[in-house]
Parts: C-alpha cells; structure tokens; sequence
C-alpha cells in the first residue's frame, strides 16, 4: 500500500471474485450451449402443407428468429471471452485495477460486472476522449 490507499486485492478477496466469474461462466456457457443448440435446431414446423402466405410469414419469422439467437450467441461467446480474461487477470493478481486511471476499482463494480476492466471514472474519462 502506498500512503494508505490499496493497490490490490487481497488472495482472499481475489478468491471470492474467482468463484463469483467461474459461476457466471459456468451459467453462460449453460446458455450458450442452449442457444447452439435451438439456433441449429433446423426442424420444419408442420407448415408443408398451409397455405402459402402463411408459411411465407413463418418463413420470415424464422429468419429474424435466427438472426436474433446469432446476435445472442455472439453475445455470449464475447461475454465468456471477457469472463476467461477476467480468471487471467485474478490468477496474475492483476485482477481490479482499471486500464486507464491504473486505481483499484471499487469491489461492488467488480460484484456487479465481475469482468469489467474499467472503473466508473476510467469509463468516463475514456467516454469524453472519444
């Protein structure tokens, strides 16, 4: 610590945000799996035999439907990444301190959104070079 102010978590607390991130991983590869697995879910739905128009409407349901799970699973498949980086970031013990003002970022961010790298004032200051 210099001059009282800490520039680390402690192994205890980098503990407790491990098992907080390995959780969430845990959940979000859950879904991930689920909206694999629906997106390549490729089953007709009994229309063959409807009137055309209807079908041409489900058809166009469908499409949005897929192009929705594809936005999800890109989602999901980048918030996994940033929550492997952050288990990176705990191991190295580098794991809080924000990327731009290199301060400890405040623990309840860190609960809140356990893979973030930026504190409010680092997202802010970054927010106003843009």
């Amino acid at each position: 610590m210099i001059g009282n102010v800490k520039q680390r978590y402690s192994m205890e607390e980098r503990k407790e945000f491990r098992k907080l991130i390995l959780e969430k991983l845990r959940k979000a590869k859950k879904n991930l799996s689920i909206f694999k697995k629906s997106f390549s879910n490729n089953k007709s739905n009994g229309t063959d035999d409807t009137y055309p128009t209807f079908k041409a409407f489900e058809e166009g349901s469908e499409t949005l439907s897929k192009e929705q799970n594809a936005k999800i699973v890109a989602h999901l498949q980048k918030f996994i990444n940033s929550l492997n980086a952050a288990l990176i970031r705990v191991e190295n013990k580098d794991y809080g301190i924000c990327r731009i003002t290199k301060k400890l970022i405040p623990k309840e961010r860190l609960m809140a959104v356990p893979h973030t790298t930026l504190s409010i004032e680092g997202k802010r200051l970054m927010e106003k070079n843009k």
